[in-house]
């Protein structure tokens, strides 16, 4: 492997520094983005039991908003709620959608930088292809020329072909899995997002009984 590190050149190190970070990116986003932090199946269910009989104690509400991503959104409803128990739907709503847009921020932290990567990769491939071209013609030009390859310096003329080669190679390594998680991760993203919208919309509906 280091062999090939150094048949590649110099303009190898950028794609091994993105190859590192989008695997650190993949491995956090994994962990962070599972049900059980995000969204548990049974959490708003619960948060409605609870609350049947009046907005519950702000204890029940702390751990509540610690469970997860939507618990942190139902929470704040309870919280407005007992700010201000006269409060207006149209209020109690954009607590909860302000609530949603800061987990949709959380949701979506790093998947840009990821975006980044595979869009990146290619290029930084591309960049170590021309430069080994370069290479390839500037090994010619003291031969006397392109005309005069099989008059060249073998050696550099190899050098610049493995730098051309392994670059292009590792590049495409890098962005296409890269792309792939990033399509994974937005995608699941979308649907933690739908889930929290209609567990809003139910949890409103709730609350407003609660106002009144």
């Amino acid at each position: 492997m280091f062999s090939i590190i150094q048949a590649a050149g110099w303009p190898i190190w950028p794609l091994i520094a993105c190859s590192i970070l989008a695997l650190a990116l993949i491995v956090e986003r994994f962990a962070s983005l599972k049900t059980a932090r995000i969204a548990p199946p049974k959490l708003l269910d619960e948060a409605i039991t609870v609350s049947r009989g009046g907005v519950p104690g702000t204890d029940v509400v702390s751990h509540l908003e610690h469970n997860s991503l939507l618990g942190s959104v139902l929470a704040s409803g309870f919280r407005a709620l007992n700010t201000n128990p006269r409060i207006s739907e149209d209020d109690l709503r954009s607590t909860l959608e302000g609530a949603g847009r800061r987990a949709a921020h959380t949701l979506e932290r790093y998947l840009a930088a990821l975006a980044t990567i595979a869009s990146a990769a290619p290029l930084l491939g591309l960049l170590g292809t021309v430069i080994g071209m370069i290479e390839i013609f500037g090994s010619q030009a003291g031969s006397g020329g392109v005309a005069s390859a099989a008059g060249g310096n073998p050696a550099q003329l190899a050098q610049g072909i493995s730098i051309a080669l392994y670059n292009t190679a590792f590049g495409l390594i890098v962005a296409i899995p890269s792309l792939i998680f990033w399509r994974y991760f937005r995608a699941r993203v979308d649907g933690y997002l739908l889930t929290m919208e209609i567990a809003s919309e139910r949890f409103v509906r709730h609350l407003n009984t609660l106002r009144k």
